[in-house]
């Protein structure tokens, strides 16, 4: 018997503290945003779409009145350069957007996110920059881990091994094939090393790595940690993306991205995280 008080697991309810310090990242944020050139959007609960970027077991959905299906929000990135790029691009010239909304994926889980999407730019050192401000803003200092998904990709080509070896961070299964450039390249965290090793792994990854060094030489901030082989579960990133981490949890998650032609770069800030880190500094 469900009780009266329960909620349902992966559900949110903010209150007191919590509440104050969700509405004070918010605040924050928005304010932020705007002075970096971002125009706020708040797109539709639902969406016709959200199979093309989600698996449909992980997806909540229902019928329209024409039954046809429609999916409770598990994405806001596609949504939104689909309704700029089709519905909005002939009455609006912005391209830089920011959101302040909540996702939501089978079973139960509710996801609040401030997030950004730059559909006028594929250079993801200036998205990254607005995200350390942003950070920087709401006093936040997560380790910043730096990533390009090209490199498992060519890898799994190159050495005829199964992507899924990357996906689920099989470290152990590299390490076996016994390559001193493979070993290297898996020990490889920080932007220093890059140069260490640039002569010796193959020609397509020395290109990529390339691209990490110079995002990391572009960017100002403390605490970068480089992850050449970690391979990021979403379906729209296809070059260099970014993950914000502290104590193991993932605070934030952003990249390039092509969508129908259109280069564009975007992020995402996961506010209950932030809102656990607040608090726990508050007992502290």
């Amino acid at each position: 018997m469900i009780q009266e008080h329960e909620i349902p697991t992966g559900s949110r309810l903010y209150f007191q503290k919590s509440a104050r310090i969700k509405r004070e990242i918010e605040t924050i944020s928005a304010n932020t945003l705007e002075k970096l050139g971002y125009a706020e959007i708040v797109t539709p609960y639902f969406s016709y779409h959200q199979d093309k970027t989600f698996a449909r077991n992980k997806l909540l959905f229902f019928s329209d009145k024409n039954n046809n299906t429609l999916y409770l929000r598990a994405d806001t990135t596609v949504d939104l350069a689909r309704l700029i790029t089709k519905r909005l691009g002939r009455s609006v010239d912005q391209k830089k957007w920011f959101y302040i909304q909540p996702v939501f994926t089978y079973p139960s889980n509710e996801i609040y996110q401030i997030g950004c999407e730059n559909l006028q730019n594929s250079d993801l050192s200036k998205t990254l920059k607005d995200s350390i401000e942003l950070l920087n803003e709401i006093k936040s200092t997560p380790i910043l881990q730096i990533s390009n998904i090209q490199i498992p990709k060519i890898l799994s080509k190159l050495l005829d091994l199964d992507i899924e070896i990357f996906k689920s961070s099989n470290i152990q299964k590299l390490l076996d094939l016994n390559l001193e450039w493979l070993n290297k390249l898996t020990n490889l965290q920080d932007i220093k090393q890059i140069e260490e090793i640039l002569d010796i792994v193959p020609l397509q990854i020395q290109d990529e790595l390339k691209k990490i060094q110079s995002l990391c030489h572009d960017i100002s901030y403390e605490n970068i940690v480089i992850a050449p082989l970690y391979y990021a579960k979403m379906n729209y990133y296809d070059g260099l993306f970014f993950r914000y981490i502290k104590d193991n949890e993932l605070l934030g998650l952003g990249g390039a991205y092509n969508y129908e032609d259109v280069e564009a770069t975007g992020f995402a800030i996961y506010v209950d995280k932030i809102i656990e880190e607040k608090i726990k500094d508050e007992q502290s």
